[in-house]
This record gives structure tokens, C-alpha cells and sequence, in this order.
């Protein structure tokens, strides 16, 4: 079995695990850490050991060791070193900020004496038995301030603007209630995804969107050119206010969605998915007015509902066709941001009630730094503006 091709636990190994079991896990995880820092080291470099390649970024320099107590005792790992960048691996420290908001989360949950058996059975094995207010309410304290100090870091030009929000259900004056996760993403002029910002609100009302759009300007967000997002009238009255004149997206996975709740028969509905992609799918702007208005001839008698909703909204899907082709189809919904949201909630899920909005923002703050620091670091270009030479102006 190789680890990224650099690191291979020998049949040796293996059986020392089987044999000493548990007693080997922290040097199990010494050199799985150690393999995971050093294949990070290889991938920074661009080259393989003693490879000489001309996309070579640096020469690697040995190993300095480093001492982290952890719940299963003092860990001594090796740290890869580089000759002249500043390169540190993030394999040591990743999740770090996550887990502790995680645990904090639960933590809190047992010392409001609002627990479940299932988390307290968590907290006695991730945090110890003794959790006092005190230790948690420290611990809060330092995480909040970086955290804080990351939510309100400043901006620069965005060309794509992806908004959304999710829900999570938190305890609020002795209520539990589903609190509104407003969510920012941008694509910037490298093509590169960033997470921009994040508020926690008590629902989508336009003054709480309003309010966090204003929020991003002001901390210097500009130059966007499009704007992509679901249809909620809190949000499209707050973006008209803050980007009035920037050209807004309406998602068109939403769009086909909202369309099923028109179609008379069931029947119809593989038909009607059909027409809306040929719709979405047209090389122009003016084919795809040209296909949306026979769609509309087509079901003005057999549904007209569905007829006089296609005519009012297809169109606010359509302003995508405005813009290069190479980024027509990432720009064409919030699936994104969707993704993005997932992955938050396999993670709140364990949490299931936060005990309040500060311990809700804390958790899904850290586990967003991690992403954003993951795209910034070893993300992929997502959209390229090279050969397009940005978005149409048209």
C-alpha cells in the first residue's frame, strides 16, 4: 500500500500494528502525518527527489522535528524543510481550527446542561470528562479572535459573485430556531475561488441580506460583473440596493426545479425538462429567446399556468448566454456554493442544536478558512480569463 507514491507501509509494519493494536496508533500516526507532510513538500516543489524539472519551484533541505502533545502523548513529526520559500506544510496543522470549534460546540452543549447522552458521550472522549465554563468560554475567546479577524479580512475585485444560504438549527432565547447562514463566494480575475464572507442572521429578510452585501463593500469588494444566485425576495431586493447595476444569474437548476410545481400532469414533466434544456443549452441569447417563445406557444393551451410562468422567468436565467462561453457553464447555477454547503452540514450535523449563534459561527467559520486556504493553496484555476480576456461587456 503507497501513500502518494512516497510512503509505503511494508507487510512488517502492518503486522506490528495487528499485533500491539491500539499501543501502536501514535506511531502509526507519526508516520502518517510524516508521509502526508512529505508527499505536501513533493507536490510544493513540482518535481520528484533528485528530479531536475524545469517547473521546479525550490530544493528540499532536510527535516527539522517538532513536539505536539496530543491525546495520545507527546508526538515528535518531521517537519519537511525548502531551501529559500516559505513553504510550511499544511498536512500537520489542517483541521486544527475546525476541530476545536467542533469541539467547543459540543462542549458548550454540555455546560448549558443541554446535551444529549450521544454528545456527551463525545465529549468525554474528544475533550475529557472535566469540561468546565471556564475552559470553554478561554478556549472561545482565542479562536473567536482569529476567526473574527479572517471574517472581516479586506477584499478586492471579484468578476463572479456566487450568494446562497443554508440553515441551521440554533438555540435562541431558550427557543430552538432555524437560523439563516448567508453565504458569499467569488470567483477572482486569476480565476481562482475564494470564500468571501459568511453572517449568521435570524432568517433572509432583505434588511439581514442588505446588511451583509454592504458588509463586503465595505470592506472593498468591487469590480464585480455578475451575480449568481437563487430567486428569494429578500435577496434580490437587497442585491438591486447594493449592485443595482450589476446583471444578476438565476440559477437554472432552481429554475427547473421551481418550473415541476406548474406542470398540470405528470406525465409532462420529462417533456418540460426536455424544452428547458434545449433553452438553456442554446449557442445565443437569441436562440434561446427564439426557443423560449415556441415553448411558450407550446403550453399556452394544454398548461398555460407553466406557459405564463416560462414567459416571466426563463428570461433571468438566461444572462449567462452574455458572457464567454468558456464560463458559461460554471456560471449557470449556485451548484458551487451548493457543494460548498454540503460539505458544512456533514460536518454541523454532528452538532445537530448549537447552543447559540456564536458557537454556530465559530464552527462554520473554521471549517470555511480551511476550504478557502485549500483553494488559495492547492486549488485548481476555475475559471480562465486568458484567452477570453474577461467577461462581455455586452
Amino acid at each position: 500500500m503507497t501513500y502518494q507514491g512516497d510512503f509505503t507501509v511494508s507487510k512488517e509494519l502492518l503486522k506490528e500494528i495487528t499485533e500491539q493494536g491500539l499501543d501502536f496508533l501514535p506511531e502509526l500516526i507519526r508516520l502518517l502525518v510524516n508521509a502526508a507532510m512529505q508527499a505536501e513538500r513533493q507536490t510544493y516543489l513540482g518535481a520528484a527527489p533528485y528530479q531536475h524539472a524545469p517547473e521546479r519551484r525550490d530544493q528540499a533541505n532536510g527535516y527539522k522535528p517538532k513536539t505536539l502533545t496530543t491525546r495520545l502523548g507527546d508526538l515528535t513529526f518531521d517537519i519537511p524543510q525548502v531551501r529559500e520559500s516559505g513553504f510550511y506544510p499544511q498536512a500537520l496543522e489542517k483541521g486544527l481550527r475546525s476541530e476545536r470549534a467542533l469541539h467547543l460546540a459540543l462542549a458548550e452543549m454540555y455546560v448549558q446542561g443541554v446535551s444529549t447522552r450521544k454528545v456527551s458521550a463525545i465529549i468525554e472522549q474528544m475533550c475529557g470528562a472535566s469540561v468546565s465554563s471556564t475552559l470553554v468560554s478561554q478556549a472561545a475567546t482565542k479562536l473567536d479572535e482569529n476567526l473574527e479577524a479572517w471574517r472581516n479580512r479586506p477584499l478586492g475585485e471579484i468578476a463572479y459573485l456566487f450568494l446562497d444560504a443554508r440553515y441551521e438549527k440554533v438555540r435562541q432565547d431558550g427557543q430552538i430556531r432555524d437560523a439563516a447562514v448567508l453565504l458569499a463566494v467569488g470567483v477572482d480575475l486569476q480565476g481562482f475561488r475564494r470564500i468571501l464572507g459568511i453572517s449568521l442572521s435570524l432568517n433572509e429578510a432583505e434588511i439581514h441580506w442588505r446588511t451583509f452585501l454592504q458588509s463586503l463593500v465595505s470592506r472593498g469588494l468591487c469590480g464585480v460583473r455578475l451575480i449568481i444566485s437563487d430567486d428569494h425576495a429578500g435577496l434580490k431586493a437587497a442585491r438591486r440596493t447594493v449592485f443595482g447595476g450589476v446583471p444578476w444569474q438565476r440559477c437554472q437548476f432552481h429554475l427547473q426545479q421551481n418550473a415541476s410545481a406548474y406542470i398540470p400532469r405528470q406525465s409532462m414533466k420529462k417533456e418540460v425538462a426536455a424544452d428547458l434544456r434545449k433553452i438553456f443549452n442554446a449557442p445565443d441569447r437569441a436562440t434561446a429567446d427564439l426557443y423560449l417563445a415556441q415553448t411558450v406557444q407550446k403550453y399556452a393551451k394544454t398548461a398555460s399556468k407553466l406557459a405564463e410562468w416560462l414567459e416571466k422567468n426563463i428570461p433571468e436565467g438566461l444572462t449567462v448566454l452574455a458572457f464567454p462561453l468558456t464560463h458559461q457553464r460554471k456560471l449557470r447555477t449556485t451548484n458551487m456554493v451548493e457543494r460548498l454547503n454540503r460539505e458544512i452540514h456533514r460536518r454541523t450535523a454532528v452538532a445537530s442544536i448549537f447552543p447559540g449563534e456564536p458557537s454556530c459561527l465559530r464552527l462554520i467559520s473554521a471549517l470555511l478558512i480551511e476550504r478557502d486556504e485549500e483553494w488559495q493553496v492547492f486549488g485548481r484555476v476555475y475559471l480562465s480569463f486568458r484567452e477570453e480576456g474577461g467577461p462581455s461587456s455586452s
